[in-house]
């Protein structure tokens, strides 16, 4: 069972809230691609540094990532949910007051380019000026959280409510939530043992696409996302790391990773060839930089669970088994470059050649 209403079995009311909110996140998934990625890369060659791409080993589900920091890498956690979080969960996600987007909350942070200027509507996602906010805040520590305003009756608004928002929630309950609704424990992450509640602590990170050794935003990500199945509404978490390199999202389908990817020209051709493009056409349209004769594409990995991480049909307790795989890879794509409208993902088999 869903953790979250399928779309029948809601309200008319609350289905044009999710068509509404799926609108909106499909236009925000672009502004993260631009930032996590294009930006990114921007940032190193406007350093002269050459961008470090990521290797296909490093996208399979239980890979470990080198543990280099890239500090030309744009680094965020962005929380955006369907509904409003209901206050009694501000003791592990910490939105109160004093990190409301409001202006005196913002011109408290000396380190934000923030002006007397500043719109109070800004925080709001039809706004005009939304991305001049949302880039000012995204360098920000924690998470910003991006939730429906319970204030506008008549209509739904969206807005950036709170910044600097942190995740307070240990990883174990975490891992033990997720053990629990998997039906590897019945109650308690010990209750087998401590070899296996580390075991279960494992699967926990790579039931989210990430090895136990990752820390920072992408843990709090995955913490976040797990917490987010309390609220019976559809929630997607964006992550961007430094060490990763990649725009990791996590939502109602499980997890994502958009990496950039280097072609060369016959590389290109080929692939244009094989989906009846033209060369020009394919670099217009899915080439966001280029080096040389080389064009910079965005590869997106999505990932689906197998039996093992998702509930047992029958409901009864089962034994965990570390060396199962969790997740297999059930798409690659290459997409097109952030605001494309006419051109659709193109199908790549990558990570396995």
């Amino acid at each position: 069972m869903a953790f979250w209403r399928v779309r029948e079995e809601l309200s008319q009311e609350n289905r044009l809230r999710r068509s509404y909110y799926e609108l909106l996140r499909d236009e925000f998934d672009q502004h993260m691609l631009r930032h996590a990625l294009i930006d990114s890369y921007n940032n190193f060659v406007s350093n002269k540094i050459s961008y470090p791409f990521v290797e296909k080993r490093e996208l399979k589900p239980r890979a470990r990532i080198p543990g280099i920091e890239y500090e030309h890498q744009n680094a965020f956690l962005v929380i955006f949910v369907e509904d409003t979080i209901p206050t009694a969960h501000k003791k592990h996600i910490r939105f109160f007051g004093v990190n409301k987007t409001t202006k005196a909350n913002l011109l408290r942070y000396n380190t934000l380019p923030l002006t007397e200027k500043f719109d109070r509507n800004q925080k709001y996602l039809e706004s005009a000026h939304f991305l001049d906010l949302l880039k000012v805040l995204l360098p920000v520590d924690y998470a910003l959280l991006i939730q429906r305003d319970p204030a506008s009756k008549a209509r739904n608004r969206f807005s950036l409510s709170h910044f600097h928002v942190r995740i307070d929630w240990p990883i174990a309950d975490a891992a033990e939530d997720l053990a629990c609704s998997l039906r590897y424990i019945s109650k308690d992450l010990y209750e087998k043992g401590d070899k296996y509640a580390e075991d279960i602590q494992k699967k926990f990170f790579e039931y989210y696409g990430l090895s136990i050794e990752v820390g920072g935003r992408r843990t709090a990500a995955i913490v976040a996302a797990q917490y987010l199945k309390k609220i019976p509404c559809i929630a997607t978490v964006y992550a961007g790391s430094s060490e990763s390199r990649a725009l990791i999202r996590i939502s109602e389908r499980g997890a994502s990773r958009s990496v950039l990817m280097k072609l060369n020209s016959d590389e290109m051709d080929q692939i244009a060839e094989t989906h009846n493009l033209t060369p020009r056409t394919f670099k217009k349209n899915y080439v966001v930089a280029r080096e040389k004769n080389d064009g910079i594409c965005i590869f997106q990995a999505t990932y689906y669970f197998t039996n093992y991480a998702r509930p047992p049909d029958d409901g009864k307790l089962r034994e965990i088994k570390p060396d199962l795989n969790w997740l297999t890879v059930s798409g690659q794509h290459i997409i097109p470059k952030p605001g494309v409208w006419k051109y659709p993902p193109l199908p790549l088999n990558f990570i396995y050649t």
